[in-house]
């Protein structure tokens, strides 16, 4: 007897170039992370200017948005898993287009909350968590590489956003800006989700079978299981750290007498050294593995946390801080996902991603909100104290989840 062969796809399919893809995917997230996201602290002081709310009033919206986000992950990954990661990225994009729009109308500020917690349930179907979930069970062991590319040019989205963003808002005003945005989600971003979700020759036809019940079941295993509880932790750990860092970096370099420049030098420089952390690990991933990889990135963050408060004797530091913070948590937006997969699996990934995006994502939100709290008790010199704890915390967790899942 003849081996059995895999069903012929249907006449109707047309496949896509696998690397062309992946390369309108990662325009695609670089679109929606720049107007969905990173518009909003680009923003902020045209906003405050000409609607005259507070600060805080307008920060409030943002948090919302990251809370929904977060709420909404578990219910998107089941999605994905159920085969409808291509309809939640081009429809999460469309959406998402429109509602940036949307905000170039408000009056009040309970259209402008209206309009950003909704904006927070598009993030949870476009932004990185989908989109990864959603190349992980379509492409298998091939959605490393995917991710990476990806990350690689989408990594720069904040670098578009912020220049952009001002430069429009200056000439046109912020009304014109925020449509601006729109314009190139709408008529750009969508479709190259509709190209990058194509179907590519290489898909492993396990990984894009029909989710039945089995994805369920995964995440229901998954929930007993040590490991996701740990991992759920270090990764909350990493978003709790960097946000502190990203929203009370410039303060808390003002409070050491560092000079506006020097600050904004700094702060600009995580960015593009969270893309060279990429490619440095591009260049050792084979020799490397991923675990290991994710390990490193906790020391890496350790080693800057510690190079942030040498600096206010030794203000040299604050290079040695840019470089380990950006290439450290740099990796983990590729590191997350492909261990997660590594220890708890492929079945119900999208499931099992959305439920490790909600406590990721309610970091990621209460991050300032923690920062300002913990100052008013002892200043910014106890808050880098407290980034240095979560970050050893989140590395002992991530430990005790390698541990636990080769025990198992």
């Amino acid at each position: 007897m003849t081996a059995a062969q895999p069903p012929a796809p249907p006449a109707s399919t047309t496949f896509a170039s696998p690397g062309r893809t992946v390369l309108a995917l990662a325009f695609a997230e670089t679109i929606v992370w720049a107007g969905v996201f990173y518009i909003f602290p680009a923003l902020l002081a045209h906003w405050e200017g000409d609607l005259g709310w507070e600060k805080t009033t307008l920060s409030g919206a943002f948090t919302a948005a990251l809370v929904t986000s977060a709420l909404c992950a578990p219910l998107t990954g089941r999605l994905i898993d159920a085969g409808h990661g291509r309809r939640l990225l081009i429809g999460g994009s469309i959406c998402a287009g429109l509602l940036i729009g949307a905000v170039s109308l408000v009056r009040e500020a309970w259209q402008f909350y209206a309009l950003w917690v909704a904006l927070g349930a598009c993030m949870a179907t476009c932004l990185y968590e989908p989109c990864f979930a959603f190349l992980t069970r379509t492409r298998g062991s091939d959605a490393r590489k995917a991710i990476t590319r990806i990350t690689l040019i989408a990594g720069l989205a904040g670098t578009v956003s912020f220049p952009v963003a001002n430069l429009l808002a200056e000439l046109y005003g912020w009304r014109a800006a925020t449509g601006g945005f729109a314009a190139a989600i709408l008529l750009i971003c969508v479709p190259l989700f509709v190209y990058g979700t194509r179907p590519v020759p290489e898909a492993e036809p396990a990984a894009i079978a029909g989710s039945g019940g089995k994805d369920g079941a995964g995440l229901q295993a998954a929930l007993r299981r040590p490991t996701f509880w740990l991992l759920a932790v270090a990764f909350a750990m990493i978003a709790l750290t960097q946000g502190i860092l990203i929203t009370h970096l410039l303060p808390m370099l003002d409070e050491r007498g560092v000079s506006t420049t020097v600050a904004v030098a700094v702060a600009s420089g995580i960015g593009p050294m969270q893309v060279a952390g990429r490619l440095a690990m591009m260049a050792v991933e084979k020799r490397v593995s991923m675990n290991a990889i994710c390990g490193l990135s906790f020391a890496f963050m350790l080693a800057a946390s510690t190079a942030l408060i040498g600096a206010g004797a030794i203000p040299l530091l604050l290079f040695a801080f840019v470089l380990l913070q950006g290439s450290g948590y740099g990796v983990t937006s590729i590191t997350r996902p492909v261990v997660t997969a590594n220890l708890l699996g492929r079945t119900g990934f999208g499931a099992i991603s959305g439920a490790l995006a909600l406590p990721f994502m309610g970091a990621t939100a209460a991050a300032p909100t923690l920062a300002a709290a913990i100052w008013t008790v002892g200043g910014y010199d106890l808050v880098r104290l407290t980034v240095l704890s979560l970050v050893g915390f989140g590395a002992v967790c991530f430990v005790l989840a390698i541990v636990s899942a080769r025990a198992r």
